[in-house]
């Protein structure tokens, strides 16, 4: 890491102009949450492996900035090199620099790497003191990354109607109509889930996100597709361009940026503009000559192609992308449902073979029963085990960890229809482990799982017909007290989160208070959002709504056919954690009255597993709250049912008893 700072430090140096600092983020190209790791610079100069934060190296210091999710494992990760600031307790990075590096200060950053919105932020702070943004010409991190993986160069893949739910054309024919709406001749689209939706294609470029690095344009007469064209096969290609899209290489994005700026792009291409019905009303042909806005989304693109527009003819606002995105068609919503279905009866599956093989491996009371785990079965390191091993290879380990444990829960869901991976690193963490919110388990460094400590699984996977994400948390043992009253605190949060109505125009910070004012009553809470959208075979972290306390929770309402988690939690640093998430809906609540006109909202769950009775004190739920638990867990065993076999339909129906208080 040493070596990694030095060989940057003297690239800075002989920069020009000399650089007094380096901002290194934590987004590819495209902004993307989730990144290739060819684009895993800043985990590389930090060492730091979480997927959201910024490090800032000067002449003499070394600063990571990142969320509350991930304050403990950047504490466990940075070496004494690294200073950790806290996003929301520390000062901002660019006001840090602001206040502490000189005036006139230069301060580089690759421009494909971070948002006009980020890029613009930073200028303005930077002015108070004359310092200046400088656009570097070539990554640094990547002229001192000597082994960085090559790019990925794996194949696209057209996302069938059956699972999309809507074409190509008409999806277009909606962009062009907004485009007339807003005055603009083109848009260009950066975020890669959004290229993925538009234009029905997914691919695997990056690790659990069924997406193509790649850009689009639209404007009111073409499309383009900016790809690497290894990628694309002739067959998909055809299918492609009958849609009227031309497949350009990726590189070329930059230059034809340039020519959609001096109005030169759809003269520069001979397909054919394969509008067929999407102006049917001659609304394009009308307006071209008066429509000269060139749309952006600020949060999405790079600041380098933004670089390369005028800027008193772009149309800086939120693509509109990202709202037909996360608006579910009846396809996708049927998708999604039974997409959960099947993953339910993975995780109940999992938890059937794992409460056997805690009992039978670490003598633990098992799910259902209290009691402190007897004494466990000699270790894995032990000669007689590595003799046993060696003898009855097929036999299971005789431990087991974070990763093993997580492997099988893969396995049970790899047999499910249309599986084609998961839809993040399962977080399998035990005891302290779990008080890590984005803890992610290594082969090397993981726990054995423990019969007296908590165990939460956050988990989920990516099927052709939709994303799911679901988290439970589960003890095998005799759970304390406390943990029970937190357990159940969350619980009730989770609870009236769900079963929440709210008029049309509601936005998830107003709800968010719901899912914490049970684990505020014991003075207690969680650094994170309550939830996020769900992409329909694509990212698992949806926008652009979600439910939390920040404020760019006030930015969309929610709308009926957004889907969003509900994961209220609590952690205890050192001790344990707690989180438990399911998938919901949003659909039209049918209320007594519809004061002002407005319609009301509610939510529909569709993910599907047990919460476990044994953690929950049943003393501190209300009677509607113990008649909702009793409803679900109903519904459990109905829809799970026809996947089981006998034994998993057995511990089924005992983990979805009836409670009472």
């Amino acid at each position: 890491m040493a070596e990694i700072l030095s060989a940057l430090r003297s690239l800075m140096a002989s920069h020009s102009p000399p650089l007094h600092a380096l901002i290194v983020p934590s987004e590819d190209y495209h902004q993307s949450e989730y990144v290739s790791d060819r684009d895993k610079r800043r985990e590389f100069v930090s060492g730091f492996t979480g997927s959201a934060g910024l490090a800032l190296i000067t002449k003499d210091e070394a600063r990571l900035w990142t969320d509350g999710r991930y304050f403990l494992q950047a504490m466990q990760q940075l070496s004494d090199q690294w200073q950790l600031m806290r996003i929301g307790e520390d000062p901002s990075v660019d006001s840090w620099i602001s206040d502490n590096l000189p005036r006139e200060a230069a301060i580089g950053v690759d421009p494909w790497c971070v948002s006009v919105d980020t890029a613009q932020r930073w200028e303005r702070a930077f002015a108070k003191n004359q310092q200046k943004l400088i656009q570097t010409s070539s990554n640094l991190v990547d002229e001192v990354w000597k082994n960085q993986p090559p790019a990925e160069t794996n194949p696209v893949i057209v996302h069938p109607l059956e699972f999309a739910g809507r074409s190509v054309a008409e999806k277009l024919k909606d962009m062009r109509e907004k485009l007339a709406i807003e005055r603009a001749r083109g848009i260009i689209i950066t975020a890669l889930d959004e290229v993925a939706w538009l234009y029905n294609i997914r691919g695997s470029d990056v690790s659990y996100c069924p997406v193509v690095h790649a850009f689009a344009i639209v404007t009111l007469n073409s499309a383009f597709l900016y790809v690497d064209k290894r990628k694309v096969s002739s067959k998909v290609s055809s299918s492609i361009q009958e849609n009227g899209i031309e497949v350009r290489e990726y590189g070329a994005v930059s230059s034809d940026v340039a020519l959609l700026a001096s109005n030169q792009l759809d003269k520069d291409t001979g397909l054919s503009s394969g509008r067929n019905d999407v102006c049917e009303t001659g609304t394009c042909e009308a307006e071209e000559n008066n429509n000269d806005l060139i749309w952006v989304d600020p949060a999405s693109c790079c600041y380098a192609l933004f670089s390369k527009l005028d800027a008193k003819k772009m149309l800086l606002q939120q693509s509109p992308l990202a709202l037909a995105k996360a608006l579910k068609n009846p396809v996708e919503l049927d998708g999604l449902r039974n997409a959960h279905i099947r993953d339910g009866a993975a995780v109940v599956q999992y938890l059937v073979w794992l409460d056997k093989q805690m009992q039978e491996i670490y003598g633990a009371s098992g799910y259902f029963l209290e009691g402190k785990g007897a004494s466990k079965k000699r270790s894995c390191s032990d000669s007689w085990c590595f003799f046993m091993l060696l003898n009855e290879p097929s036999r299971e380990t005789m431990k087991l960890t974070e990763v093993t444990a997580s492997d099988k829960l893969e396995g049970f869901r790899a047999t499910k229809e249309h599986f084609r991976g998961l839809s993040f690193p399962t977080i399998s963490s035990v005891g302290p482990n779990a008080a890590v919110i984005h803890y992610s388990p290594q082969p090397e460094t993981c726990a054995e799982l423990d019969p007296d400590s908590i165990y939460l699984f956050d988990s989920g996977a990516q099927y052709l017909d939709g994303t799911t994400d679901i988290t439970r948390t589960v003890h095998f043992g005799k759970p304390s007290e406390h943990e029970k009253a937190c357990y159940t605190s969350v619980l009730k949060g989770h609870i009236a989160l769900g079963n929440a109505r709210f008029p049309n125009g509601t936005n998830g910070h107003a709800l968010d208070i719901l899912a914490r004012i049970p684990l505020w009553r014991y003075g207690l809470d969680y650094r994170h959002g309550t939830g996020h959208g769900i992409g329909s075979y694509l990212n698992v972290h949806e926008g652009p709504h979600l439910i939390s306390f920040r404020p760019q929770a006030r930015n969309v309402p929610l709308q009926a056919s957004m889907t969003v988690t509900d994961e209220p939690g609590y952690y205890a640093d050192g001790n344990f954690g707690i989180r438990l998430e399911n998938v919901l809906v949003i659909k039209e609540a049918d209320t007594e009255f519809n004061f002002g006109d407005k319609g009301y909202l509610s939510f529909e769950h569709i993910t599907w597993a047990p919460y476990q009775i044994k953690l929950i004190d049943l003393n501190l739920l209300t009677p509607e709250e113990i008649e909702w638990l009793n409803t679900y867990h109903s519904k459990c065993r109905e829809i799970l049912a026809p996947s089981m076999d006998k034994n998993e339909l057995d511990w089924l129906e005992k983990a979805t008893e009836p409670v009472s208080a």
